[in-house]
């Protein structure tokens, strides 16, 4: 922020940032949403299980999801017991069931390595699988109450606005984003780490990215962007396609093969399925993909150890 034009410049920068650190947090405390994985005395497990699950999937998807697995599996011990395939059916239509295979794969290594207890620092969440830099230290914050620098989407798109004065943040993360993100966080611990999850609720209720309701912002008044007129963005999201996509396929073929606990013949799959009256099988029919699509979506299944292929056909792994 130091450097950077906004309504602050002829004041303290201190004392700008200060205020904005007070107004956000106050906004949270008063309207932030009651999620199971921020109520006292969540621990490593349910934060960790809900990072995973809120990657490129909204809340209210993620939710009933998550709230099953809690039930199922409260400890990474008793989801490693489990076999993969398991956690894939249990992961159901959240979509990127890598995340689901990585999870799985860390709770595993949790339970061996670090007596079923998730570890605390960045460090050692980073070499979990599935833990980048993001995830190591949203666990790290809202879990254990280390100071970390979180940045996730909405927090990059809050700063873009209010401390740099853009409609967007860059199309990619940039170091100089983690670097500002790091400057305007509060040096108080507490503080630290309220302010990581305020700016993310802000970013996901009022600063949206498509329609950011201003009137309701706790800062307008500090907004760089505001201050600058609201210049609109300086380049156009591309939204990420589904429809017609190997992804759409490799989910219907995944769907289908979380309702079978035995092996799926693989011309099921490649040939006609209009003789297959199964719903899951008429879901992937409808889609109207040729033969060589779900060939590709179902060999990239395989390749990424989603689906096992045997003698009697293609299952989850186990």
């Amino acid at each position: 922020m130091a450097g950077e034009s906004g309504p602050w410049s002829l004041v303290s920068y201190s004392s700008v940032v200060q205020q904005i650190h007070h107004r956000i947090n106050h906004w949270y405390l008063q309207n932030s949403r009651d999620l199971p994985w921020r109520r006292e005395g969540v621990g490593g497990w349910e934060v960790m299980v809900s990072e995973f699950m809120l990657q490129q999937t909204p809340v209210v998807r993620v939710l009933p999801v998550w709230e099953e697995w809690m039930r199922r599996w409260p400890r990474p011990q008793d989801l490693a017991a489990e076999p993969l395939s398991e956690a894939l059916k249990a992961w159901g239509r959240l979509g990127y069931p890598r995340r689901a295979q990585r999870l799985h794969a860390a709770a595993v290594e949790i339970t061996t390595e670090y007596n079923g207890e998730v570890p605390r620092t960045e460090e050692a969440l980073r070499a979990l699988p599935g833990v980048g830099d993001y995830t190591a230290a949203a666990i790290a914050c809202f879990a254990f109450g280390e100071p970390t620098v979180v940045v996730d989407t909405n927090i990059r798109r809050v700063h873009a606005r209010l401390f740099g004065g853009m409609a967007l943040p860059e199309p990619s993360p940039r170091a100089s984003e983690f670097a500002r993100a790091k400057d305007v966080q509060p040096a108080d611990r507490a503080a630290a780490n309220l302010w990581n999850v305020s700016v993310m609720e802000l970013g996901a209720l009022v600063c949206t990215a498509r329609s950011p309701k201003c009137d309701a912002c706790p800062v307008f008044e500090q907004c760089a962007w505001i201050a600058a007129g609201q210049p609109a963005p300086h380049y156009t999201p591309k939204g990420q396609a589904w429809k017609g996509t190997d992804r759409q396929v490799r989910g219907a073929i995944m769907a289908v093969l979380r309702e079978h606990d035995h092996p799926v013949p693989q011309d099921s799959f490649l040939s006609d399925l209009g003789r297959q009256s199964h719903a899951t099988y008429v879901a992937l029919e409808k889609l109207q993909s040729e033969s060589s699509q779900r060939e590709r979506a179902l060999a990239g299944l395989l390749k990424d150890g989603l689906a096992v292929l045997e003698d009697d056909g293609v299952r989850l792994p186990s």
